[in-house]
């Protein structure tokens, strides 16, 4: 059976139920991460705060979840599936103007489009990074233009998908040594793996009532 997908209206109540506010350092919800099931992975030494928007757009039949695909020569991620966003920087006055402004300069998607409605759990990277989840209700018609140094292509994948727990598996491989575990989603022709399955996983807990504070 698929899951039921909530309505944009919902997930503004959900999201503002479970977290109310949004502050420049992580302290509100869980803080997940790299580190999650695999011991001597925590993020080692000062973290530096970054953001990004979990968007999600209204499309006439259902919600879906936009992402991109890096591009194969940057030196962090290469090639990999994220989210919009990037290191919150001085003057950013919090994590979701960072959130806005580093979508508007990777994929042109204009903060005039998004609602946000929320954020999901902190993530901590191995690379030490503290990550907020900014999440924006996003409203067509927009018109996307990719920094093409940075983003190889932009695309959505149903909400629905996301949120069937069949579409969710935890995998391992060895790295430096260790075995290492993660969470992947294994959408047609895409292989969305690490942090954004992460996020994506804790989404959809959210949003499903299993990840209540």
């Amino acid at each position: 059976m698929m899951p039921s997908v909530p309505t944009a209206d919902q997930i503004r109540a959900t999201l503002a139920r479970v977290a109310p506010g949004l502050r420049r350092s992580a302290t509100i919800g869980r803080v997940r991460g790299d580190h999650d099931g695999n011991p001597g992975m925590a993020p080692a030494g000062e973290l530096r705060p970054a953001a990004v928007l979990v968007p999600l757009v209204e499309r006439p039949d259902g919600l879906s979840v936009l992402l991109t695909q890096r591009t194969a020569h940057l030196h962090d991620h290469a090639g990999q599936i994220s989210f919009p966003g990037g290191r919150i920087e001085p003057d950013d006055p919090d994590p979701v103007a960072a959130a806005l402004r580093e979508t508007e300069e990777e994929i042109g998607l204009h903060r005039r489009h998004v609602e946000i409605v929320g954020r999901l759990d902190t993530y901590q990277t191995r690379t030490s990074y503290e990550v907020t989840p900014v999440v924006g209700l996003v409203r067509p018609p927009f018109d996307l233009v990719p920094d093409t140094f940075e983003v190889a292509e932009i695309f959505e994948i149903p909400l629905s998908f996301v949120l069937d727990p069949r579409n969710r598996e935890r995998r391992s491989r060895h790295f430096q040594g260790t075995e290492r575990h993660f969470w992947v989603l294994p959408y047609p022709d895409r292989y969305i793996w690490g942090v954004t399955a992460g996020m994506l996983v804790n989404l959809a807990e959210v949003l499903q009532g299993e990840d209540a504070p």
